[in-house]
């Protein structure tokens, strides 16, 4: 049980003010809030459950290849939302009409790959990778850590969904590509001064 709740602490204080937070802020001021949480929360399972699994492990990767995956999975997210977010209207009709509205599974995958995509090398990705060497309690750990980043979660997607209707879809995809931009920055920039 102290290993729970040891876990629970950490990741919750570690992820509250952490890009898992805005970008599932983001997705829910852009998508319907019921799909963004379940894509989130299934992102949140799988990368415990690797997390608690490997262990010490995950700290072993180099810290320059982690940084460089994630400096580029971001980069590639600012662009597509900076692209959408400066789009004229007409190219969003036609764009929508192409690919259809947006389905309860396509908002849940894309929220899935962003946050999957976003908690590669995070710290709580990794605090729960030493937690459960730690304790030697990977179950524990990982329930912890699940219950911490599904709180977080719930309380971006409350603040999304309430937002969401008193701001330009526009406005929000032009942030939110600056935001990723900055993350895509910062990764990279611990890529490039990360130890080889």
């Amino acid at each position: 049980m102290i290993a729970l709740l040891s876990a629970f602490a950490l990741v919750f204080v570690v992820e509250l003010p952490d890009k898992t937070m805005v970008a599932t802020l983001i997705l829910t001021t852009r998508y319907r809030a019921w799909p963004v949480f379940v894509g989130v929360t299934a992102a949140f399972a799988v990368q415990v459950v690797i997390a608690a699994a490997f262990g010490g492990v995950l700290t072993l990767l180099p810290d320059r290849v982690v940084a460089g995956v994630v400096a580029l999975l971001f980069g590639v997210g600012a662009f597509l939302l900076l692209k959408e977010g400066f789009s004229k209207d007409d190219e969003d009709e036609d764009t929508a009409a192409t690919n259809g509205p947006a389905t309860f599974t396509r908002i849940a995958l894309t929220s899935f790959g962003v946050l999957f995509a976003a908690e590669w090398g995070d710290a709580s990705q990794i605090a729960t990778a030493g937690l459960s060497a730690k304790y030697a309690a990977p179950v524990w750990v990982a329930i912890g850590s699940f219950l911490a980043l599904v709180t977080v979660a719930g309380i971006a997607v409350l603040v999304g969904s309430k937002i969401a209707d008193r701001l330009r879809p526009k406005l929000i995809q032009r942030v939110a590509g600056v935001v990723f931009a900055g993350f895509a920055l910062f990764a990279l920039y611990q890529a490039i001064t990360a130890a080889p």
